[in-house]
């Protein structure tokens, strides 16, 4: 799904705004469109859609007990991994529940836009910790 225009059309809760406040944990560009206001509501909801060939880096959602991530997969096709696991493909319709504390990386494939919506799941002592970027190599090899 390479074409914009088709994408936009199946991105039904759509595109958002560019994705700057985060863009030095990106490979490529993303955009950001949040459906939940974090001052009215305990679960953080956003849509994030990927250029074709956009990643985030590594990363671990840190929590004591609780927390973690949901990516529910709504348009065109992407990848999730864990660390030391098989890449898994995404599609429309798919739920990632990734526990908290796992190291592990998502985003669309080479030739697809992609969007899902990224739920951060309440828990005590919650944090993000960035690591690095998911390499060309690793990710051309999928």
């Amino acid at each position: 799904m390479k074409e914009k225009e088709e994408f936009d059309k199946i991105n039904v809760f759509g595109l958002g705004q560019s994705n700057d406040a985060f863009a030095k944990y990106f490979i490529g560009n993303s955009y950001l469109n949040p459906l939940t206001d974090p001052k009215t509501c305990n679960v953080f909801l956003a849509n994030v859609t990927f250029e074709p060939g956009c990643r985030n880096n590594w990363h671990i959602h840190h929590a004591k007990s609780g927390g973690g991530q949901l990516l529910i997969c709504t348009a065109g096709s992407g990848w999730y991994q864990e660390e030391g696991k098989d890449a898994v493909s995404l599609e429309p319709g798919m739920v990632i529940t990734i526990p908290a504390n796992v190291k592990h990386w998502h985003g669309a494939k080479k030739d697809s836009w992609f969007s899902h919506i990224a739920v951060e799941v309440p828990g005590e002592e919650t944090q993000n910790e960035w690591c690095e970027p998911v390499s060309d190599e690793e990710y051309n090899q999928l």
